[in-house]
This record gives C-alpha cells, structure tokens and sequence, in this order.
C-alpha cells in the first residue's frame, strides 16, 4: 500500500516537471525575443537620433569625428613629408596627405554643422605623439615612420569606412564615406609606393588588435544650440595634387561671363547651314 502511495507521487511528480519544462520551453523564446535590453539592436535605437537626411547613429558620429581626426594629424605629417621631401616618393605621397585631407576635412565640417555634432580642434594625445616621432627622426628611419605610421592610421579608418558605407542610414554620412573611400585608398597607395611600408608588422598588429575590446561609441550629439566652430584645416601653398574624391556640385559651365563671339558674314552660327552661294 504505502510503495503504490510512492509510485503515485513519484509519477505524479516527475509529470509536473514534465509540464513545468514544457511551459518554460514555450515561454523562453517570447521573453528571450520581448526582452531586447542590452542587444545591439536596443543600443542601436538607442543612440541614434533622427535628422532631415535620414536617421544619425552613434557609429555615424564617430565616423565624422574620426574623418576630422584624421584631418587634424595627418595633413601637418604631409605638410612635412613636403617640406623635408628625402626622396620623390614620400613628397608626393606628403603632397596627397596634405589635399585629400583638406577636402575631407571640408566635407566634415560641413556635414557635422548640418548634423549638430560637435568636432574637435585638436589631434588625440596619440597622434600628437606620432607627429612627435616623425619630427625627431632622421634620414631613413624618418621615411619608415612616416610611411608606417600614416599607413596603419589609414588602414583603421580604410575598415570603418566599409563598415559606415554598408549600415548608415543618413545621406550625408553615406556621401561622406564616398568621398573617404575614394581618398584614403590613394593615400594608402601613395604610402605604399615609397617602398618602405612594413606588411608583416601590420599583419601581426592587427591580429593581437583583433582580441582587445572595442572603444565605447560617443554620446549623442549635445541638445545645446551652440557648437563650437571647428578649425578648417588648409594644404601648403606648394601642394598640386588634387583630391582624388569626386567634387560635390557639377561641373562649372562653359559660360566664363564673356560675350560669345558673333558669327561673321562668311561663318554661320552654330548649329546653322554653309552661307548661301557656298561652294558644296
């Protein structure tokens, strides 16, 4: 009697876990899917404010302060490599720093003026110091940093590019990693034509890199109505490159704001026949 009391519990039990385990699988995958704080896709929301041109992530932020960044150190290293300029190679390669960053600069600036996101006016403490290294160095160890210096720099931002152009949402910064895309490929060739870039320290970098945790994205942009005017930054009087990124607006007209000449007696006007009495 008392072992058939048993058994029945026992059973009794073992079909309430049954359905509790049931019920909880069922539940699990509504709550798992309703419950969305923390994913990427909540911080995604999140950070992301909307504006005429479409809505502006924290990615998208820091992608046009990462294009003003670069601006902000890498035109003064070309301004250098101009000035010192030990061999042709690293002249014109300083020469294509100083005008592709110029125009992007000017692109961000406009952009972030349009968007509300405040620049800086400063290079990083880090890119101070690159800029420091280059000015102490000499001879051929000056034209190694140069050269592998600009070209991880040109690297990282050539990756955030990709991933900006794949996912944005916003026109203006979609346009912007147009003109980035184009620019920091021919600075990245320019770099890599000196013949001093080092490829086998720049694999091993980014494989111990690739194992760090990635720096958090900045705030959203600041709700006050005043933001900070950033300093345009301007390529040497000797630069004559040009940037390699498409102009914004279309190409000028033909009309230089002289009169057009008039046709004479013996030369049609445009578009018009031979004069009559013409010989065939």
């Amino acid at each position: 009697m008392a072992g058939d009391t048993l058994r029945r519990i026992n059973g009794t039990a073992a079909i309430l876990v049954a359905i509790a385990a049931t019920i909880g699988a069922l539940i699990y995958p509504i709550w798992s899917y309703e419950d969305r704080s923390g994913t990427g896709l909540a911080s995604l929301q999140a950070q992301t404010v909307s504006t005429k041109w479409g809505p502006l992530s924290a990615v998208d932020r820091d992608f046009l302060v990462k294009v003003r960044l670069a601006g902000l150190w890498e035109l003064p290293a070309g301004r250098q490599a101009m000035e010192r300029a030990p061999t042709k190679a690293i002249r014109d390669a300083g020469d294509h720093l100083a005008v592709g960053h110029a125009d992007l600069d000017r692109r961000a600036r406009d952009i972030a003026a349009k968007l509300g996101v405040e620049l800086p006016n400063e290079p990083t403490e880090q890119q101070q110091g690159w800029l420091r290294e280059m000015t102490e160095a000499q001879g051929e160890d000056y034209q190694r940093k140069f050269a592998n210096l600009l070209r991880v720099s040109h690297g990282k931002v050539f990756g955030l590019i990709g991933k900006v152009r794949h996912s944005t949402r916003n026109e203006l910064i979609r346009d912007l990693a147009d003109a980035a895309n184009i620019t920091v490929l021919d600075h990245i060739t320019m770099l890599e034509n000196t013949g001093m870039v080092d490829f086998d320290t720049i694999a091993a970098e980014e494989a111990a890199a690739a194992t760090q945790k990635p720096a958090p994205p900045p705030p959203p942009p600041s709700t006050s109505s005043v933001i900070g005017s950033p300093v345009p930054v301007i390529p040497p009087p000797g630069a004559t490159s040009l940037p390699s990124a498409a102009p914004e607006t279309t190409a000028p007209s033909d009309d230089t704001g002289q009169p057009a000449p008039q046709p004479t007696s013996d030369q049609p006007a445009p578009g018009a026949g031979a004069p009559a009495g013409s010989a065939p």
